[in-house]
């Protein structure tokens, strides 16, 4: 099975303090750890898992510039096959819409059975891989928490509200994004990222992907960041104490001081 798995290079929130820079446009980031997204390490753990049982290859890609190909070798320090880095400055700026745009032209370039990606990055916007199934006319499956393989079809469970499991079939070629803790990622070593750092990773920009360059990136974004805050922070906590009925009849009080009941 080919299978392609699409990561990104995002701030470390565990090595970084998070400021907004001074005109609210974006976060401050000089200085800043980067690493690969969370939710995408699962995807390519989970792709590994199923080449070492059905044979193929895992292919690692993601939408940035130069720096961005560190996630690659991390990935493939991993495990994962091959890397491939979609780099252009035409790409600055691209929307869910554009990122989906200039994927969908590296797999109709390819030929893979499965893409994966992680169910969302740092932005949260969870829309890349939707999209990108939606562009392709793929089936696609969103929270991803378990994946079967056999006899060409995938069995793949999802997370839904209430803690509750929804088991479905689902036919190849297909997208699905990848839920945290669907595995256990393994450990990168220096032995592993020593090994592939003088691998070539290919690059393609929108010429090598045909695509049009006023469709992506800044210039072809629908939808513009206005702004970035921090919320204020409010007053902090009342503590109730007291029995049940004590705090209930307290809470009753305050709820109706607030305007929250009637």
């Amino acid at each position: 099975m080919e299978i392609l798995v699409c990561v990104k290079r995002v701030p470390d929130t565990a090595e970084n303090e998070i400021e907004v820079n001074g005109s609210g446009s974006d976060i401050e980031r000089d200085d800043l750890v980067y690493s690969v997204n969370e939710w995408d390490n699962y995807a390519v753990e989970e792709a590994i898992l199923i080449r070492d049982k059905v044979g193929g290859s895992v292919t690692v890609i993601t939408v940035g510039d130069d720096e961005s190909e560190e996630v690659l070798r991390r990935e493939m320090a991993m495990g994962a096959d091959n890397g491939l880095l979609l780099c252009d400055d035409a790409f600055a700026g691209s929307d869910g819409k554009g990122v989906a745009t200039l994927l969908k032209a590296a797999v109709e370039k390819g030929k893979y059975d499965l893409i994966l990606t992680g169910a969302q990055a740092d932005d949260g916007a969870a829309q890349v891989g939707g999209m990108l199934a939606a562009m392709l006319d793929y089936p696609y499956a969103s929270l991803v928490n378990k994946i079967e393989v056999a006899d060409g079809k995938l069995t793949v469970g999802r997370e839904i509200e209430g803690g509750n499991q929804e088991m479905n079939e689902i036919q190849l070629p297909c997208v699905l994004s990848i839920q945290t803790g669907i595995n256990e990622p393994r450990y990168v070593g220096i032995r592993g990222i020593r090994k592939v750092a003088s691998v070539e990773i290919p690059q393609q920009g929108a010429a090598d992907l045909g695509v049009d360059a006023a469709t992506v990136g800044a210039a072809g974004a629908r939808v513009k960041r206005l702004d970035y805050f921090v919320p204020e922070m409010g007053e902090g906590a009342e503590m109730l104490e007291g029995s049940t009925e004590e705090i209930v009849a307290k809470l009753i009080e305050l709820l109706k001081a607030k305007g929250g009941l009637k």
